[in-house]
Protein backbone atom coordinates (compact mmCIF):
# COMPACT_ATOMS: atom_id res chain seq x y z
CA UNK A 1 0.00 0.00 0.00
CA UNK A 2 1.40 3.65 -1.21
CA UNK A 3 2.40 5.84 1.74
CA UNK A 4 -0.23 9.24 1.66
CA UNK A 5 1.69 12.09 0.00
CA UNK A 6 2.71 14.41 2.93
CA UNK A 7 3.79 17.40 1.56
CA UNK A 8 3.89 19.46 5.01
CA UNK A 9 7.86 20.06 4.34
CA UNK A 10 8.68 20.20 1.19
CA UNK A 11 9.52 23.70 1.22
CA UNK A 12 11.53 23.09 4.18
CA UNK A 13 13.68 20.74 2.39
CA UNK A 14 13.55 22.68 -0.73
CA UNK A 15 14.67 26.14 0.64
CA UNK A 16 17.95 23.80 2.66
CA UNK A 17 18.76 23.01 -0.86
CA UNK A 18 19.02 26.23 -2.49
CA UNK A 19 20.88 27.27 0.86
CA UNK A 20 23.28 24.45 0.21
CA UNK A 21 23.78 25.62 -3.44
CA UNK A 22 24.13 28.96 -2.86
CA UNK A 23 27.09 27.95 -0.63
CA UNK A 24 29.09 25.43 -3.10
CA UNK A 25 28.84 28.67 -5.68
CA UNK A 26 29.99 31.10 -3.62
CA UNK A 27 32.72 28.71 -2.80
CA UNK A 28 33.06 28.29 -5.75
CA UNK A 29 33.18 31.82 -7.10
CA UNK A 30 35.77 32.34 -4.15
CA UNK A 31 37.83 29.33 -5.37
CA UNK A 32 38.70 31.16 -8.99
CA UNK A 33 38.62 34.59 -7.71
CA UNK A 34 41.85 33.04 -5.60
CA UNK A 35 43.10 30.79 -7.70
CA UNK A 36 42.16 31.96 -11.20
CA UNK A 37 46.27 32.38 -12.09
CA UNK A 38 47.12 29.11 -10.53
CA UNK A 39 44.11 27.07 -12.17
CA UNK A 40 44.19 25.79 -15.89
CA UNK A 41 41.63 27.38 -18.87
CA UNK A 42 40.10 24.09 -18.18
CA UNK A 43 39.54 24.08 -15.13
CA UNK A 44 37.98 27.55 -14.88
CA UNK A 45 36.17 26.81 -17.43
CA UNK A 46 34.45 23.85 -15.65
CA UNK A 47 33.71 25.53 -12.92
CA UNK A 48 31.82 28.18 -14.36
CA UNK A 49 30.07 25.75 -16.28
CA UNK A 50 29.35 24.46 -12.86
CA UNK A 51 28.16 26.83 -11.39
CA UNK A 52 26.06 28.04 -14.47
CA UNK A 53 24.03 24.85 -13.85
CA UNK A 54 23.97 25.66 -9.82
CA UNK A 55 22.00 28.83 -11.34
CA UNK A 56 19.88 27.01 -13.21
CA UNK A 57 19.20 25.24 -10.32
CA UNK A 58 18.32 27.50 -8.21
CA UNK A 59 15.75 29.37 -10.22
CA UNK A 60 14.22 25.39 -10.31
CA UNK A 61 14.33 25.41 -6.69
CA UNK A 62 12.58 28.65 -6.20
CA UNK A 63 9.95 27.31 -8.96
CA UNK A 64 9.22 24.28 -7.00
CA UNK A 65 8.85 26.27 -3.87
CA UNK A 66 6.45 28.65 -5.53
CA UNK A 67 3.91 25.50 -6.92
CA UNK A 68 4.49 24.11 -3.00
CA UNK A 69 3.25 27.57 -1.71
CA UNK A 70 0.23 27.43 -4.45
CA UNK A 71 -0.34 23.75 -3.16
CA UNK A 72 -0.21 24.20 0.35
CA UNK A 73 -2.96 27.59 -0.19
CA UNK A 74 -5.13 25.43 -2.23
CA UNK A 75 -5.30 22.95 0.12
CA UNK A 76 -5.47 24.79 3.69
Amino acid sequence: MAKPDNRADNVEHLQKNINHTIENLEEAEDYLSEHADEISPREREQVEEKNERRRNSLEAFRSEIKDEAAYQNDNE
